[in-house]
């Protein structure tokens, strides 16, 4: 089963080795059928350090680190918004 890769934006990186990133997903709602906005914020494994607030990264589906985390940061996409 291949691992699932996702792409946000780094909303905190205060925790030590840890960063969190905010995914955002465009959907059609059911009845109205218009397109919407959802977002969800994932715990990242950053083993440096690297990456701080307003970072675009993309995280990789990992085995469970801790008891939040399940990702780790592949690589920086762009260097700020």
């Amino acid at each position: 089963m291949p691992k699932r890769i996702l792409s946000g934006t780094v909303v905190s990186s205060k925790i030590d080795k840890t960063i969190v990133v905010s995914v955002t997903r465009r959907v059609k709602h059911k009845l109205y059928k218009k397109i919407i906005s959802r977002s969800k914020k994932y715990h990242a494994h950053d083993e440096k350090n690297e990456f701080k607030v307003g970072d675009i990264v993309s995280i990789e589906e990992s085995k469970p680190i801790s008891k939040l985390k399940s990702w780790k940061v592949l690589y920086e996409k762009v260097d700020k918004i």
